[in-house]
């Protein structure tokens, strides 16, 4: 008997001496008064062992037929070996009319040494993570595309930049997750907090391009825009290999899509600007609140301290050749580049043409800025007409040097003329066979 049973036969001992009630009987027991006059009954009808299980020592009634089991383990071992269970399952019943469950067949096989030739890969192990135990020394990156205006205006992408010491949050509504949006955001945390440690985040914005020739021989691996960044600011890219790897960003988001969301439809927000000037006021309110201190005191941010150029640093970067013209090709369109202050020309010359996040272009040759050109939708980082705005550093030695080169060549054009005897105005006809024939012959020839 189990010690349930044994105990339910020291409880039917004291109400047969009168010790306790029926009531007491069942708190003792926990069960109902109305099950506790049942086990009296057994007890009084058959004593103790009326009170074991009745099926214990009985065999189940939904135990497979032996002949059945015999059968299957027969052709296991002659020719269905190497199937796996689902598909012995349907040919045992389809060829054999031998009726068994996947279960059942899986221990029939594993009883008689034929395992399923196809295991299941067993689930790894995952741990929780700690937080890291400074700010600044890793922050967690990524986008949510959601529907955050519910229908009112364009369907947006949430990019945010978690502090993972505090989650404190950062973030920007784009019309699209894009480089530029992370760089945005990474642009207000450099210059607010510090340069940070690390940036963990998924494998969207890594380079996944093959190096090149040049690239190989240099023992350099090719980069996206925005690990070039990160590379020179010196922050390191972690990247994560799975969703839940970064997870406590994926919450975030699952909040802000309940939160976020009631915001934006209380303000009748309807456009990306709107959006974002409401997301503005939400995290100082949000960062408030949920906000964690991190475990040690200070911050691994490194201080913004010196002058940088962070309009080139946060400035996605590209190398041109010259050609004759002197114009460059970007995004399907002809660049016309100005005659410079110390060269008139930059045929075949190499420069280094700058797109800002303001959607305007800069071209530089050896860092030296030698035209910059202006976006004529004021889009952003979009596909458009671009209209020269430049800028010289000596704008009126330039202008004089252009205007004096007008004027020498309009007086060298108005004041020379060709003579008769110029190589120019001479006729000097054209060979037959070998032999020199003039204008005026041809003519009476024919």
């Amino acid at each position: 008997m189990t010690i349930k049973e044994i105990k339910r036969v020291e409880v039917m001992a004291l109400i047969d001496t009168g010790k306790i009630t029926g009531n007491q009987a069942a708190k003792m027991m926990g069960i109902s008064l109305r099950q506790t006059r049942r086990i009296i009954k057994r007890y009084r009808e058959g004593g103790a062992a009326n009170l074991a299980h009745g099926n214990r020592g009985k065999a189940s009634p939904n135990k497979l037929d032996p002949t059945l089991v015999s059968a299957i383990k027969q052709l296991l071992k002659e020719k269905y070996a190497d199937y796996n269970t689902l598909h012995l399952t349907e040919i045992l019943e389809e060829r054999h009319a031998l009726r068994v469950s996947a279960s059942s067949l899986t221990r029939i096989r594993r009883k008689i040494g034929y395992p399923t030739p196809r295991q299941k890969r067993r689930k790894k192990y995952y741990a929780r993570r700690e937080r890291k135990p400074m700010r600044g020394e890793m922050l967690q990156a990524d986008g949510s595309i959601h529907d955050w205006l519910e229908g009112r205006g364009p369907k947006l992408t949430l990019i945010a930049i978690t502090d993972d010491a505090t989650n404190k949050v950062y973030a920007t509504f784009r019309e699209q997750e894009d480089a530029a949006g992370y760089l945005e955001v990474l642009q207000e945390i450099c210059l607010t907090e510090g340069i940070p440690q690390s940036v963990y985040m998924d494998k969207r914005l890594s380079s996944r391009k093959k190096a090149s020739l040049a690239e190989q021989l240099a023992g350099k691996e090719p980069k996206s825009q925005f690990e070039r960044v990160l590379g020179e600011l010196g922050i390191e890219l972690i990247l994560a290999h799975s969703p839940q790897a970064k997870g406590r960003i994926e919450r975030l988001f699952e909040t802000l899509q309940d939160r976020l969301v009631k915001a934006l439809r209380e303000a009748n927000t309807n456009s990306m600007e709107k959006a974002n000037g409401v997301l503005k006021r939400f995290l100082h309110k949000y960062n408030q609140q949920f906000m964690v201190k991190a475990e040690q005191d200070g911050f691994a941010f490194v201080p913004w301290g010196e002058p940088r150029d962070t309009y080139n640093l946060f400035a996605f970067k590209y190398t041109r050749t010259v050609k004759n013209d002197n114009t460059i090709s970007f995004d399907n369109h002809l660049l016309q580049l100005p005659p410079g202050r110390d060269r008139c020309s930059f045929s075949k010359a190499k420069v280094v043409l700058f797109q800002h996040l303001d959607g305007g272009l800069t071209v530089h040759y050896k860092d030296v800025q030698i035209a910059r050109f202006e976006h004529k939708l004021g889009v952003p980082l979009k596909i458009g007409k671009f209209t020269p705005a430049y800028d010289y550093s000596h704008k009126e030695v330039q202008t004089k040097r252009d205007a004096q080169i007008g004027i020498n060549q309009q007086k060298s054009i108005s004041n020379y003329s060709p003579g008769k005897d110029h190589p120019w105005k001479q006729n000097y006809g054209h060979r037959l066979n070998g032999t020199l024939i003039h204008q005026k012959e041809m003519v009476e020839s024919r």
